[in-house]
């Protein structure tokens, strides 16, 4: 008695598919002889004068007043949004009405938000120093 259609099609398509695997297991088991080839250094990026004109006069004092802003927000006071007075500000006032998870979430929101502190005059730092090598100011050649 012969299947239906539908049977012998996946019959054969089973078989075709296990034995694809068997051909190709032992092939992608197999461990290479070779080493990866290690990575190669990063050659410098080189800029226009226009591009470099562009990264010293948008780019840079964009980035410089985003790190100012964000580290007066951070060190703000109770009455700043996203400070970290106001996260602990919160955070006792959920303390205070019973909400121990939500006093713990805001506490360590404001942990995390002094820790970037740290990162955000890291960053000012290094494009301070950016544009201390690469930017001339203005009126100079």
């Amino acid at each position: 008695m012969r299947g239906t259609t539908w049977t012998r099609r996946l019959t054969l398509a089973g078989g075709g598919v296990a034995a694809a695997l068997l051909v190709a297991a032992p092939l992608a088991s197999a461990q290479s002889s070779t080493p990866a080839p290690a990575p190669q250094p990063v050659a410098p990026v080189t800029l226009s004068p226009e591009e470099s004109q562009q990264v010293c006069g948008d780019w840079v004092p964009k980035l410089q007043k985003h790190a100012q802003n964000l580290t007066e927000r951070i060190n703000g006071g109770a009455e700043v949004s996203g400070s970290v007075a106001n996260l602990k500000a919160r955070a006792a006032d959920q303390k205070a009405k019973g909400h121990t998870a939500a006093a713990d979430r805001l506490q360590k929101r404001a942990e995390q938000r002094q820790g970037k502190v740290g990162q955000l005059a890291t960053a000012k730092q290094k494009l301070d120093a950016f544009a201390a090598a690469h930017c001339k100011p203005a009126g100079t050649k």
